[in-house]
């Protein structure tokens, strides 16, 4: 893989730059957007980049660090799922808060915002604190967002509770946006400023990047990750009109800025230190690429993915007709095609073989799996195991030089598991997923070296990008995530049924 980042320069760069805005105040509220681990749009965008950059620099400040985690009431309620790892918020909180303490960071707090309570809300809320871990409840701010005299009084941030910090970094993060970390940094400035203290807010979000051009594709990569949310990169023109430059923001940032410059002036009872939204950031990115080239690539190929993921949303009923119909318009921007996508053509192909050699009005499911070598390998769906598990065991034979005649696992084993979900579950799809063929796999490894070989073979398919012909099921699709494979789908279902099709 070419690199085009610097990781160490960013994470020196970043929290040296962090530091200075410190020393500005008793206390800094560091907002912070994104993903705090596995920053996996970041790593694919700027090849080199740490997907944990975040939380490393994190540790590197532990000792004046400490967390708040924000959740919305009204997403635990309707189970909110995280699309990069396949589970609800409340339990990505849950997750947050093993994976903050594991590296020595301390979690304050957990926030549920605007709530009113919602039973969802509240059992959550009751299993948080029957764990150990301090819990607030925000209701929504009265006078939101446009009568300033009450939201910044008793009857606003006013009637929040005041959470208790010790150290000089507070850390509010979430699950996801739209959890109330902005509105959780500002209750929180009323309350300090109230009890006298000199406190600042930041905010930490990677993407735009804002020193590098608006149209730039890493820039527009993030618009494509976006799409549901309608966010668009815009010149900050508050930037441009305090200090002639040009830099990039989005609009969501953009257009509330005048409200946030009146809120934090009526909290402090001074001119706000910010001249635009812009001047709000810590955000050090885009001064730890190394190859423009590279990261243009690299985004241009998150954009073709972003648009496969939307297609598949769509045909799932997640997204709007209007949220798809964005996707294709950004990549027609760039003058992007699927076809741009090296595995997707094969994949296609090999499908439409299968179609023709098959009797059944049917969508064949095929896969193709690039290597790091180039080698493009493809796999079928078949009785006794889906087309995911078919490639990702002629991806560890290929690595491991073992010859595509040979079977790594025996049917010893394999029929007893096919007989497991058919007769004893009653499962209508016998065929084997990843997870499962992996697993007989493993169990083959015990008697048979071969299998063991092609085995450790599995942590090489890390980075590798694969395309499936048909919509994986949700197996599959966690699977690849596990073992770091990048995996776009077609918006096709593998077959007519409504139920075992999900």
């Amino acid at each position: 893989m070419k690199i085009g980042f610097d990781a160490k320069k960013y994470l020196e760069e970043q929290s040296k730059f962090i530091l200075q805005r410190v020393n500005d105040y008793d206390k800094l509220y560091l907002e912070f957007g994104g993903k705090l681990f596995f920053d996996l749009h970041a790593q694919r965008v700027l090849p080199g980049f740490d997907e944990n950059a975040k939380i490393k620099l994190l540790r590197k400040l532990k000792e004046k660090v400490e967390v708040i985690i924000c959740v919305y009431a009204g997403d635990i309620e309707r189970n909110k799922i995280r699309g990069d790892f396949g589970i609800t918020y409340d339990m990505d909180v849950l997750r947050l808060i093993d994976d903050l303490r594991s590296n020595e960071l301390d979690v304050n707090s957990v926030v549920i915002t605007r709530y009113d309570n919602q039973p969802a809300a509240t059992v959550f809320m009751n299993k948080l604190e029957r764990r150990g871990i301090k819990v607030y409840t925000h209701s929504a701010t009265k006078g939101y967002p446009t009568d300033v005299d009450t939201i910044v009084s008793d009857e606003g941030y006013g009637k929040n509770p005041y959470i208790e910090t010790t150290k000089p970094i507070v850390v509010v993060t979430a699950p996801g946006p739209g959890s109330g970390k902005l509105a959780t940094c500002l209750s929180q400035l009323y309350h300090e400023h109230m009890l006298g203290r000199v406190v600042g807010y930041s905010k930490f979000e990677t993407f735009p990047v804002w020193n590098v051009p608006l149209k730039h594709p890493l820039n527009i990569a993030y618009e494509a990750a976006t799409v549901d949310l309608k966010d668009v990169n815009m010149i900050d023109s508050f930037h441009f009109d305090a200090y002639n430059e040009i830099v990039v923001n989005y609009n969501r940032d953009i257009e509330t800025f005048p409200v946030l410059r009146r809120i934090i002036e009526k909290i402090t009872g001074e001119e706000s230190v910010y001249k635009s939204p812009t001047d709000m950031g810590v955000n050090r990115v885009g001064f730890g690429i190394i190859d423009d080239e590279v990261v243009k690539e690299a985004s241009r190929q998150e954009i073709i993915r972003r648009y496969f993921k939307t297609g598949c949303e769509y045909k799932k009923g997640y997204v709007d007709l209007e949220t798809f119909h964005r996707a294709k318009l950004i990549m027609e921007e760039l003058n992007l095609k699927a076809e741009d996508r090296k595995v997707v053509i094969p994949a296609r192909e090999k499908g439409a073989r299968l179609k023709v050699e098959s009797s059944k009005n049917e969508t064949c499911s095929a896969v193709a799996l690039e290597l790091d070598d180039g080698t493009i390998l493809t796999g079928k769906s078949s009785n006794t195991m889906d087309a995911a598990a078919a490639v990702i065991l002629n991806a560890i034979k290929y690595l491991a030089h073992i010859s595509d005649e040979i079977h790594l696992i025996s049917p010893v084993i394999l029929e007893p598991i096919i007989n497991l979900k058919s007769k004893t579950f009653g499962s209508k799809i016998t065929a084997l997923n990843c997870e499962e063929i992996l697993i007989a796999l493993s169990i083959s490894a015990a008697t048979n070296p071969m299998a063991q070989v092609a085995m450790d073979k599995l942590s090489m398919l890390k980075g590798c990008q694969a395309h499936s012909t048909t919509i994986l099921n949700t197996n599959d699709e966690q699977t690849f995530r596990k073992l770091s494979i990048d995996v776009t789908s077609d918006s096709d279902y593998s077959s007519h049924s409504l139920y075992y099709n999900n």
